[in-house]
């Protein structure tokens, strides 16, 4: 009999997931709020189904009788698949420590009280709150939901003036109504991206990138591409190995997919800004394919399935690799997404959209606002970090207002 895989989300980014699974000769079943979701056209069951709903995704998995649920590349659902699994005795993480890593007031918590580099930061969930306590932060600040994804309702302020409006901001992306205020990191060189995978309790393999942002975007915290691998030294890398695997090795962390928001401040002290129990988004996992061979989204579901992954070994990426966020500073209808002719023909791999010439297009302030998403390849470093950091020397997304 087939094993049944549990998929929690059926967005475009989540198709690839459902599609290996198939191709690896499970019953997929997908769970989605959104009727329209495209996953549903690619599993053999889907269930019209908030991924947030612990009680009723676990209604469906006892009914279903399925043998192990994913939550790819999705932060709000990653809890419910741990809570889902613990509570079939399923293969999973422990749905306590989901819960920390998911909730970044509980996140900054768990990394002071265990002596890691960690900024100053604690939970609100109001103004007034916060202001009896503002005298003792240092500005620049960064005020963001305790329990968004895709950096939505992120923002940095310098003073006073507009700590009710960028509140008000954060709250509005947040299920609980709660906010985390937290002072700002300096980082030496980039933000390091990237994924991991855990075996067996051990950060078997992981796959460091560098972060680019766009600092002219509304939100300038949703990064616009990672590009692999990150540019540090082997010993900066493996100093952020051992940080991970300290957290792994705390929070009883067994298996599965991990993706990392790090930064190293000049002193090269570590600060894990963010570990997500999932895979990253935006094709993440299919960049690193192409980088070391590993194939990201096969280990996730098997882990799932309790499926002995003794075979992940760490490979060092060979060349150098990204995606791009194709994406628009201003909302209105797409007329073209330009693309210098030899960059198209010897570096871009894959090519995703979202949206056709002619519709409406969002303005980017979230990771689900992009347009679309290039899988690129490049000659060197050099050439990848100045295309990455200056994309406007080769991509015009136009749009009519």
């Amino acid at each position: 009999m087939k094993k049944k895989l549990l998929l929690l989300g059926g967005s475009t980014q989540q198709v690839p997931a459902i599609k290996k699974a198939n191709e690896l000769g499970y019953t997929t079943i997908v769970c989605d709020y959104l009727t329209d979701n495209p996953g549903q056209e690619h599993a053999e069951k889907f269930y019209c189904i908030s991924t947030t709903d612990k009680e009723k995704v676990l209604e469906v998995a006892k009914k279903e009788a399925v043998d192990g649920i994913v939550a790819y590349a999705s932060d709000p659902a990653a809890p419910t698949a741990a809570y889902v699994a613990e509570a079939m005795g399923l293969p999973t993480n422990p749905y306590k420590s989901v819960q920390i890593l998911s909730n970044k007031d509980l996140f900054r918590d768990f990394l002071k009280k265990n002596h890691f580099f960690t900024p100053r930061a604690k939970g609100f969930n109001s103004v007034k709150e916060f202001m009896a306590t503002i005298s003792t932060f240092n500005f620049p600040l960064v005020i963001k939901p305790v329990d968004s994804s895709g950096s939505k309702g992120v923002s940095i302020v310098h003073n006073k003036e507009k700590i009710k409006d960028v509140v008000n901001h954060a709250l509005s992306f947040s299920r609980t109504k709660r906010y985390i205020v937290e002072e700002y990191v300096e980082m030496e060189g980039y933000q390091v991206a990237g994924d991991g995978l855990v075996v067996n309790g051990k950060l078997v393999f992981r796959c460091f990138a560098n972060d680019h942002f766009n600092p002219f975007a509304s939100n300038p915290f949703v990064p616009i591409s990672a590009s692999f691998p990150y540019n540090r030294s082997t010993e900066i890398h493996n100093k952020i190995h051992s940080e991970i695997q300290r957290l792994i090795d705390l929070l009883n962390l067994k298996s599965g997919a991990f993706n990392f928001d790090i930064r190293v401040d000049k002193e090269d002290n570590i600060f894990l800004m963010e570990v997500g129990p999932r895979n990253g988004g935006n094709f993440i996992p299919q960049v690193i394919k192409y980088a070391t061979g590993i194939d990201m989204i096969e280990s996730t579901i098997k882990s799932s399935l309790g499926e002995d992954r003794d075979d992940i070994k760490m490979v060092e990426p060979k060349g150098f690799w990204s995606y791009y966020a194709i994406h628009s500073l201003k909302k209105g209808t797409l007329t073209e997404v330009k693309i210098n002719e030899k960059v198209k023909k010897e570096n871009v791999v894959e090519e995703y959209y979202y949206y056709e010439k002619g519709e409406e297009i969002p303005l980017f302030t979230g990771a689900n606002k992009v347009i679309g998403i290039l899988i690129l390849k490049f000659d060197s470093m050099n050439q990848m970090l100045s295309m990455m950091d200056y994309p406007e020397n080769w991509l015009e997304v136009k749009v009519e207002e």
